[in-house]
């Protein structure tokens, strides 16, 4: 007998994710009024914003009709039109819960989300039980899904029905017992530019692990067509941009201008469509100089951007791009210091060889090492901060150029007065070639990022650490 009048509630199971829900009914003498779906107030009361794709019944005529179970590489919302099943759910994810076993009854008035890789099975307990599920993706021959025999001795379902007697198929009964399932593994993260100094610190921070792929830009091109089915974008949980046109002066040329805009605005616009449409979380990675740099105090998340030059439209654009992708964090940073050529081992080297460099001192900012960075975006993932802007670099005292270049020198054993400082104007006045314009001050305020339990490391500490290494 179907409960009305009951109020939208959560309830949580033992299986992480699997949430039975109560769904408020309506009746009267005429029969029965229910929203079976509703996205805003659902995921207002906490359901996850799963975006389904497609509706799904099956009908069962007679009672003890038995199905599953089955484990699919998307999410499933799981309800009941009419009659009444009993449920049975099984964790078959990697993990610490693989095994878990939930039981329940569902009728109209109450419905689950089955997260995927949840094993998912049902027998009817009363005749013409319409079974309805919405899932989020599309079904594909190159999914990978997992399957458990329903007389697991392992699981041992208490199915209020004999399975010797009810109606099953026998495909259904020929599935592995537990302990020779596949668990499913979890959704993958990709690294775009994994070749970069960032890639190579976000390779260092993540690791080596089957879910986990690195593309160059020879493997993934976000400037090509195809972008859309380049990869079964469904099995990505988080794809991570550590790919960019970072050639500041280059930019500035008709041709530099040309890619600077395909790389960091057209191709980073292609895969925040692909995020939206696929429930994937983007991780970009943007830079300081999207502002002017005339403020007088540091950059916050939410001011306006206001770039100078090329490359800081192109990477605003690409910024605004991201944004419309529902789970996203865009990650500001600024004076990126990693592996391979930069201007902390520039200035060691010409300390090296006795050359006594001019640098500019009216450019004021923070030296960000890209082990931080990829350290902060782990971070923002694992602690589940709220999707927005971040901004990510070191921390302590803002420095010019030529403090950096004088710390350099003091820290390998050379005299730092050998350092002259210059202003940005004297510095290109004989440049050949376009050169950009600089924001003069480049800090980033980390209240926000710190906020959600980050420790910011203090930029001279990690240079001392850096030189030592």
């Amino acid at each position: 007998m179907t409960e009305f009048g009951k109020a939208l509630t959560a309830i949580e199971t033992p299986i992480p994710g699997l949430v039975v829900w109560e769904l408020p009914v309506h009746g009267d003498s005429r029969g029965w009024f229910k929203e079976n779906w509703q996205r805003a107030k659902m995921t207002a009361a906490g359901l996850p914003d799963f975006g389904p794709v497609q509706n799904n019944i099956s009908f069962n005529d007679a009672v003890g009709t038995t199905r599953g179970i089955h484990a699919e590489p998307w999410d499933k919302f799981v309800s009941v039109a009419t009659g009444r099943i009993f449920g049975a759910w099984v964790d078959l994810r990697e993990g610490p819960t693989f095994g878990a076993v939930f039981t329940t009854e569902i009728d109209p008035s109450r419905a689950i989300f089955v997260p995927r890789g949840v094993g998912n099975a049902y027998q009817t307990l009363d005749p013409d039980t319409a079974y309805v599920y919405l899932v989020n993706d599309h079904w594909s021959p190159e999914a990978a899904y997992t399957f458990l025999n329903l007389a697991d001795e392992t699981a041992a379902i208490d199915w209020p029905i004999s399975l010797d007697t009810v109606e099953i198929s026998a495909k259904d009964l020929a599935h592995p017992r537990l302990a020779d399932v596949t668990p499913i593994p979890p959704r993958k993260t990709l690294v775009i530019g994994a070749n970069g100094q960032l890639g190579r610190a976000l390779q260092a921070e993540l690791g080596d692990h089957a879910h986990i792929e690195y593309a160059t830009r020879a493997e993934l091109d976000l400037t090509t067509s195809g972008l859309a089915v380049a990869r079964r974008w469904r099995d990505y949980d988080v794809v991570i941009n550590a790919a960019a046109y970072t050639a500041v002066d280059g930019a500035e040329s008709p041709e530099g201008r040309a890619t600077a805009w395909a790389a960091n605005a057209t191709g980073v616009a292609a895969l925040a469509r692909v995020a939206a449409e696929n429930g994937v979380t983007l991780v970009h990675v943007s830079s300081d100089y999207v502002f002017d740099g005339a403020l007088e105090r540091p950059y916050r998340e939410d001011d306006p951007v206001c770039p100078l030059g090329v490359y800081g439209q192109t990477k605003a654009a690409g910024d605004a791009a991201v944004a419309t992708a529902p789970k996203h964090y865009i990650v500001r940073t600024s004076w990126v210091i990693g592996e391979g050529r930069n201007f902390v081992r520039t200035m060691a080297s010409l300390a090296e060889r006795g050359v006594d460099p001019k640098v500019v001192d009216d450019q004021v900012g923070r030296l960000t090492f890209t082990d931080d960075i990829a350290r902060g975006i782990v971070h923002l993932l694992r602690s589940e901060a709220p999707y927005g802007v971040y901004n990510i670099t070191g921390g302590g005292r803002p420095v010019s150029w030529a403090d950096i270049a004088r710390s350099v020198f003091e820290r390998t054993g050379h005299d730092p007065a050998r350092i002259t400082g210059v202003s940005t104007d004297d510095y290109f006045a004989s440049a050949a070639g376009p050169i950009a314009p600089r924001p003069r001050n480049s800090v980033l305020d980390l209240g926000k990022l710190e906020a959600t339990g980050f420790e910011v490391r203090d930029a001279d500490a990690v240079l001392s650490a850096y030189l030592t290494d």
